[in-house]
């Protein structure tokens, strides 16, 4: 594929893993619309981050996933649609799961109407491993049956399902990412492994909800290269796929982990107000990534140890980012 000829949106630019899978578009060549959840102040979200030369070349619209008119204007003479525009905070879901809804849910209708009329050659949707629930066999593949334990998961559910009812109804070109948790330099401190670090860096303890989950966590920049690698291929159109390291840590042992890299010795206290609600919680999320690696050439690049350190070096260098004394959700 030859990304030089390629005009390309991207939903959700300025979220964590938007941020850097914009800029690697622009480092292929495409030619990239952004779009950006309006705010009076022009505020960039994570792109800010970016070198200035590569926000230069980023089209970048204001506007709301929910509404149809802007969505049916950006879309308009579009090649590839990667489409990232969510509300992913699990505790936020909890407090107003109508508003995340019609964001993941609604929002991706949208895109889907929009680019079904304008014939675009193919769209990526965001899914989540949340959509999996806690286990019930490891490692997970994408037979897995889905099981929504929080208000996020019931709407990220629902945008796949839209989705793959218009690869069923309309042969929409589309396919359906489904990362593990990713982590990586910008990420907030609403994420768990940036709310350790910061911690570490900053006070004598970690606040932290339980300790017992499991994650399967990828490096950013392998998750990147995921939704590349599946634009990029026919054979993934109508598919979810699924993209992790393929190993899972408790939260307990990635404090360890953290700690340890850091030369830290710190106190670990477990805070009910850091907890979901005893069902909601998902115990065991381990990625079962065969189905990337046979269709798509896909497999994880960085181990955990590296990718650990290179987000730890990332936020000792931009601690004004973060708040270790706020519970960020």
């Amino acid at each position: 594929m030859n990304w030089k000829k390629t005009k390309v949106l991207v939903t959700g630019a300025n979220g964590f893993i938007g941020s850097h899978l914009s800029e690697h578009l622009v480092n292929l060549g495409a030619k990239i619309t952004v779009l950006l959840e309006y705010n009076p102040d022009n505020y960039l979200g994570h792109l800010k981050f970016l070198q200035k030369n590569i926000l230069s070349e980023m089209e970048q619209v204001l506007g709301d996933i929910r509404d149809p008119e802007l969505i049916k204007k950006i879309v308009k003479g579009k090649d590839t649609i990667f489409h990232l525009s969510a509300l992913v905070s699990i505790p936020y879901s909890f407090i107003n799961p109508r508003e995340v809804f019609e964001v993941n849910a609604e929002g991706t209708l949208n895109i889907l109407l929009a680019a079904r009329d304008q014939e675009v050659n193919k769209i990526v949707t965001t899914s989540t491993s949340e959509v999996y629930g806690t286990a019930l066999y490891t490692p997970i593949d994408e037979n897995h049956p889905l099981q929504a334990q929080s208000p996020y998961a019931a709407s990220k559910i629902a945008a796949d399902k839209i989705a793959e009812s218009f690869y069923k109804t309309y042969n929409l070109p589309v396919a359906i990412i489904r990362p593990f948790n990713t982590y990586g330099p910008r990420q907030s401190d609403r994420a768990i492994i940036p709310t350790i670090i910061i911690q570490a860096l900053k006070k004598s303890t970690i606040n932290i909800g339980s300790t017992t989950p499991r994650r399967d966590l990828s490096y950013v920049l392998d998750t990147v290269d995921g939704f590349i690698k599946i634009a990029e291929s026919k054979k993934s159109i109508g598919q979810v796929i699924n993209i992790g390291l393929g190993e899972d840590i408790s939260i307990g042992e990635l404090i360890t982990m953290i700690t340890s890299i850091m030369d830290k010795e710190i106190r670990v206290i477990s805070t009910e107000k850091r907890k979901r609600p005893k069902k909601s919680e998902v115990m065991q999320l381990l990625c079962d990534n065969s189905k990337a690696k046979k269709i798509v050439n896909w497999m994880p690049k960085v181990s955990l140890k590296e990718g650990l350190d290179m987000t730890i070096e990332w936020i000792k260098n931009n601690t004004d980012y973060y708040n270790p004394d706020k519970y960020q959700i």
